[in-house]
């Protein structure tokens, strides 16, 4: 399938293209306030699963979960234990992963051990396409628009030279993603730990606030 490189920013035909190819299971590249994502419905059967062969990503390595509300925020992980919901109030939407306990009522399987599958990598993105086509389509299941191990793409071009036309049902063109990758903090309850630092910097995510 040849993919539709389209306009910035997406319009209506391209968005509606956009969710017709993730409601069938296709994965899409998508704008976002960091860096530009590949993205799927992870609900529905062999998404996932293909997402990780298009970006060659290890499957012990679990995906994370973008989301647009607190509705999706409750279906994904429930209500959030005390250091999470602090670091959620004050961060989102923005780069921020939240790695936190996972609902029992969501299901999906993102990869990673099995020990790691009870809990699940939440963020809110200060982007209005992303944003909206979680709205559309509930949460969804995200990770860089790289090969893995290569540099993140940070415009839709890029997204377009590291994969083939087969590879992706669409490409949403959303001008220029250069920031850097979120920063992931793990909470269980009162406790956080730094897993990856980014625009966030862990020494002002750890200063307790009053």
């Amino acid at each position: 399938m040849t993919v539709p490189l389209v306009e910035e920013p997406p319009g209506a035909d391209a968005f509606a293209a956009a969710v017709e190819a993730l409601g069938s299971g296709s994965v899409v590249a998508v704008p976002t306030d960091t860096v530009y994502g590949l993205a799927v419905v992870p609900s529905l059967p062999d998404a996932v699963e293909r997402l990780f062969s298009v970006k060659e990503r290890p499957g012990d390595v679990p995906l994370p979960v973008l989301v647009a509300s607190w509705q999706q925020v409750d279906a994904v992980a429930g209500h959030l234990d005390s250091a999470a919901e602090r670091l959620a109030i004050r961060y989102w939407p923005g780069p921020l992963t939240l790695v936190v306990p996972r609902s029992a009522a969501f299901s999906a399987d993102l990869g990673g051990p099995p020990s790691a599958r009870a809990t699940v990598g939440v963020r809110w993105p200060h982007h209005p396409v992303v944003a909206r086509l979680c709205r559309e389509l509930g949460p969804l299941a995200v990770t860089s628009a790289n090969r893995h191990g290569s540099p993140p793409s940070t415009t839709a071009g890029e997204v377009a030279a590291a994969f083939s036309g087969a590879e992706l049902g669409v490409i949403l063109d959303g001008g220029t993603c250069d920031g850097t990758p979120s920063t992931v903090v793990e909470c269980r309850g009162p406790a956080t730990r730094c897993v990856r630092e980014g625009p966030i910097p862990w020494d002002e995510i750890a200063v307790p606030q009053g």
